[in-house]
């Protein structure tokens, strides 16, 4: 009784609408099945979230269990301003439609969707919403799904900083991409700035590293075998002390998901690297149109 008034309340979008494991998608459009997808950070209603490469990877990429694993809407964003073009709603239809088509979808909260904690537990449509979840592989390890913001001292400890500091991680990817169309006028070749800076900057590297530390512990201390979290853009699998830990990444910059092979391998594959014509390599959309139209009638209404 009580779900079913959380659900009556609702907003109205929701109820409408280790180098070897390192592979690259070819981006051949060829139609792939896997276990399981993991994705995270996907911030949209943010200008920096990479929307139409994720829709296309949806498209082409199906699954029996599909995990969003938190920051896939950007409410921090949609707080100060309503920024939600066309390419993010085709990401809602694409999950909306794998939903329909019998996926089962989890969407895990993150702090920047955090407003959708209010309603953790509901499931609808094959949909569920949870806070965190337990993941069985194929092998039978059990994984902790989860975002990640609760093992960071600043967001737990400090909101105003953490805002802050997101504030400014936003305006670096913006520069970015102001920073790269100078680039390519003087015939050089992309360069991310904002990876570079946090991959360089001693306390973000400390802040990485702590991170990850507090994720282990916490799998160390309930008895799990890994963990698939975000949180930090910063995709990687690898092990620590004994937990596998896998990290879905952003699309943002990396473009990057987590995947579950039929038979039982974890993958994290890269859909695109972006550089200066990144975008041309998706023209070809255009030539789908009529494909499109066709998905976009037979997706649903939740």
């Amino acid at each position: 009784m009580q779900d079913q008034q959380k659900l009556d309340t609702m907003p109205d979008w929701m109820a409408s609408i280790a180098n070897d494991d390192l592979i690259v998608a070819e981006n051949t459009h060829q139609h792939q099945h896997y276990k399981s997808i993991f994705i995270s950070d996907v911030h949209l209603g943010s200008k920096g979230a990479k929307a139409q490469f994720l829709a296309d990877f949806l498209k082409y990429n199906h699954c029996d269990n599909l995990y969003l694993v938190g920051d896939i809407i950007d409410g921090w964003r949609l707080r100060k301003r309503i920024f939600w073009p066309q390419e993010h709603t085709n990401v809602i239809r694409r999950i909306l439609t794998k939903a329909k088509r019998g996926t089962k979808v989890v969407f895990v909260t993150g702090n920047h969707d955090e407003f959708l904690r209010r309603y953790s537990g509901i499931d609808f449509g094959n949909i569920l919403l949870t806070d965190q979840t337990e993941h069985i592989c194929v092998n039978g390890d059990r994984l902790l799904v989860v975002h990640g913001d609760k093992y960071d001292s600043v967001v737990q400890t400090r909101k105003w900083l953490a805002v802050l500091g997101d504030w400014g991680y936003e305006t670096l990817v913006r520069f970015n991409t102001h920073f790269n169309k100078v680039r390519q006028l003087f015939g050089m070749r992309y360069w991310s700035l904002s990876s570079y800076v946090k991959q360089k900057v001693k306390s973000a590297v400390s802040f990485i590293t702590a991170y990850e530390e507090a994720v282990v512990k916490d799998c160390q201390l309930h008895g799990y075998r890994g963990v698939v979290c975000g949180h930090i853009h910063h995709p990687e699998i690898r092990d620590i002390d004994g937990i596998d830990y896998y990290n879905c990444g952003d699309w943002v910059e990396s473009c990057t998901a987590i995947v579950e092979t039929t038979d039982g391998k974890m993958k994290l594959l890269r859909w695109v690297d972006i550089d200066h014509v990144t975008q041309k390599a998706f023209s070809s959309q255009a030539n789908d149109k009529a494909e499109e139209k066709a998905e976009d009638e037979k997706s649903i209404s939740v």
